[in-house]
């Protein structure tokens, strides 16, 4: 099962040269915000429909070095959250898209 995290351009190329992307939310909420498939359509609609371009990770759980807990965020929905930095070498896969 792959899971996804949506970040903006501008924010990954800073990441571009590191083994690890850490999104801003490590910092403040201690986890990193991901979204099943059937979520991500929602999640794009719902904070991004003005962000012009964004990158969608693929992140293969398997690899990932940070624990992942799936948990109640919004409206109590079951969301995918992980607890460190993504390794590049969890990312399988970078989706380009507009909104």
């Amino acid at each position: 099962m792959i899971i996804y995290h949506i970040v903006k351009p501008e924010i990954w190329e800073q990441f571009k040269d590191e083994n690890e992307y850490e999104a801003e939310s490590l910092q403040t909420e201690n986890f990193i915000h991901c979204s099943y498939r059937n979520q991500l359509e929602d999640v794009l609609a719902r904070y991004y429909s003005n962000a012009g371009k964004v990158l969608i990770l693929h992140i293969n759980p398997h690899y990932l070095n940070s624990d992942l807990v799936a948990e109640p965020s919004t409206a109590g929905e079951i969301y995918p959250h992980i607890y460190g930095a993504i390794n590049k070498s969890a990312i399988v896969d970078i989706e380009e898209r507009d909104v």
